[in-house]
């Protein structure tokens, strides 16, 4: 298995990433690779194969992770016009070929991620052995994921839709960010909040609170202003946007029972590491009442590594060559 070529794939609402992988002493290492703006290409296909076609060894399998729900073999993703099925990569000549959520991806690719690619955001260095561990993350939207363990070692990733469960405020002002979206959606998720779209959700309401006017209408500009200077209206939002994600990862990791720790991804967390390393984030993670104990326990770390979920694909796509035979 060595010598076999499996592609490995990571499609976002807004970029496509893709590699060639090889197995080396049992662990997936990742060759050549491009990103892409998700945009470039009109229908999903004509992306993996324009990747395909500028590979010099072609994969003959592999395994994408998008970002959605797959049904099916089949993916309508959330954030993105496009489409894909199983059957239709096989046309490529990949297979066996498979789709999986990205987060699910994301699970399987944070244990092996290098240690210097992990940027501690609070707790101990290292969690509850043999313990499940959780990853989510904001990006374009909001991923959810987790990697349970039994006592014999065996993993296995959930794929998830949790970044659509309900958003619980935690604090008056969060009472009134929750009242003033609600005029906009029927149901306010998670996701309405921690994700790109959502920091600005989140600036406008705040600005409706405190009785000012914005005219900000791309997050990029509440992030740059927020790193340059903490104590602006925008870096009021973007300390929010990182209390609320504390407490969202805090809430996953009871769920979850991540004793093992918690790995915060997506493609926001790290451009503004800096600022989230010194935010409210672990205070709201280990704010959790009679848990406080259990919470200061778990691990939080930031993963800095962009191909963390093609390590996590290609993983995937191994073990699934090495059970067909």
């Amino acid at each position: 298995m060595s010598d076999r070529v499996l592609l490995a794939g990571d499609v976002g609402g807004t970029n496509a990433r893709f590699a060639t992988a090889r197995l080396v002493d049992g662990v997936p290492v990742l060759e050549h690779h491009e990103t892409f703006p998700a945009e470039r290409y009109p229908t999903f296909l004509e992306g993996v194969k324009a990747f395909m076609d500028g590979c010099d060894v072609k994969p003959d399998g592999g395994v994408i992770a998008v970002a959605g729900p797959v049904t099916d073999g089949e993916i309508d993703l959330t954030n993105s016009p496009w489409r894909v099925s199983e059957k239709e990569l096989k046309t490529l000549g990949l297979d066996p070929v498979q789709l999986i959520n990205d987060f699910e991806a994301q699970a399987w690719g944070a244990p092996i991620v290098a240690k210097e690619n992990l940027v501690s955001l609070g707790g101990p260095l290292e969690g509850e052995e043999n313990a499940a561990i959780a990853v989510l993350g904001p990006g374009t939207g909001f991923g959810v994921s987790a990697l349970a363990r039994d006592i014999h070692g065996n993993e296995m990733a959930l794929p998830s839709e949790g970044g659509h469960a309900c958003f619980a405020p935690g604090d008056p002002i969060e009472d009134e960010i929750l009242r003033i979206l609600r005029r906009r959606y029927d149901r306010v998720s998670i996701e309405r909040l921690i994700c790109g779209p959502g920091l600005l959700n989140m600036h406008r309401a705040l600005a409706e609170i405190d009785g000012r006017e914005t005219h900000i209408d791309d997050p990029a500009e509440i992030t740059a202003e927020a790193m340059q200077d903490p104590n602006s209206a925008c870096g009021a939002t973007l300390a929010r946007f990182c209390a609320i994600l504390g407490a969202v990862a805090g809430d996953v990791a009871l769920t979850m029972g991540a004793r093992r720790g918690v790995y915060v991804a997506g493609g926001i967390p790290p451009k503004i590491l800096p600022f989230l390393k010194a935010s409210p984030f672990r205070e709201r993670f280990e704010r959790k009442g009679r848990f406080q104990p259990y919470m200061a326990a778990i691990p939080t770390w930031c993963v800095t590594d962009k191909t963390a979920a093609l390590l996590g694909a290609a993983r995937v796509a191994f073990a699934e060559v090495k059970r067909l035979g």
